[in-house]
């Protein structure tokens, strides 16, 4: 189970400090944590929400069936379809969720991560949950049903990701570097918050998975090129594993590129050829 307890004055957080933090762990703290007593955020930021919820109306609903699992929970890896699934919206705030929850917060320190979502535990809900610090019983614990985003920063920073669907592989992804979110706690209240630096870095890593994108989907070509082949090997491992041929492979999506790439050439050269013509035409 997870080591934490509840903060019910901060409800979307789930903490347990240690007596004395270094102050890599204080910084962290300031970069999470919430004022004392959730104030009602201004005008503007309810209009967005309202925007947000009429978009969220458009999500389909979790059933209690949809939230089931089974203990232990194992991390599900790439190229498994469930991934790249739909992902749906959670309506029931029971305790079968903060029991997830807990079983997330498990895992998530077993595998050694800091931040983990639903889908990547076999479970397409809206749902996520991470911890900076990466350490059971330190930092903030982070938890946030059917998130939605706000506002981007425009400054955007390259850091070096990792992923618990990719074990033992890690690259550069270009991301802003500070991000204000919508979203529920795990008792149903509606929060806005902002998070930036290595939290905002996590929380749009866990939510892309909610998209179904991966990280991999945001790195130029050149950082992929560098863990391709290791993304050939995952993919290798579930047909291994599965018998079943990899729904999606590396090499396709190269293939696709180049394919593009050679399109835009052409049309490029076309309009090269047009512009030459018309011009010895005028002559």
């Amino acid at each position: 189970m997870a080591c934490s307890t509840w903060l019910h004055p901060i409800p979307f957080f789930i903490s347990r400090r240690t007596p004395t933090l270094h102050s890599n762990l204080r910084r962290f703290h300031r970069l999470i944590s919430a004022p004392p007593r959730l104030q009602p955020p201004p005008m503007e930021v309810r209009a967005q929400a309202r925007r947000l919820f009429a978009f969220e109306k458009e999500d389909e609903v979790a059933s209690p069936a949809d939230l089931s699992f089974q203990e232990p929970l194992k991390i599900v890896e790439y190229p498994d379809p469930i991934l790249r699934s739909k992902n749906k919206r959670i309506v029931t705030f029971d305790d079968n969720l903060k029991k997830l929850v807990e079983e997330m917060f498990d895992v998530m320190y077993k595998t050694d991560g800091i931040g983990l979502s639903a889908p990547q535990v076999g479970i397409n809900v809206q749902l996520m949950v991470f911890n900076p610090v990466g350490e059971c019983g330190e930092g903030e614990e982070i938890v946030l049903v059917n998130p939605r985003v706000v506002k981007y920063s425009k400054k955007r920073v390259i850091f070096n990701e990792g992923c618990l669907s990719f074990p033992e592989i890690y690259a550069d992804v270009e991301r802003p570097e500070s991000v204000k979110i919508d979203a529920k706690d795990v008792t149903g209240t509606r929060f806005v918050y902002s998070f930036s630096e290595l939290p905002a870095r996590v929380f749009q890593h866990e939510f892309d998975h909610l998209q179904g994108v991966l990280f991999f989907d945001r790195m130029t070509e050149d950082v992929l090129d560098g863990i391709r082949s290791e993304l050939e090997a995952l993919e290798k491992k579930y047909e291994d594993k599965s018998g079943k041929p990899s729904p999606e492979k590396i090499v396709t999506r190269q293939g696709r590129k180049a394919a593009a790439a050679g399109s835009r050439k052409s049309r490029t050269h076309e309009k090269k050829a047009s512009g030459v013509a018309g011009l010895v035409h005028k002559e």
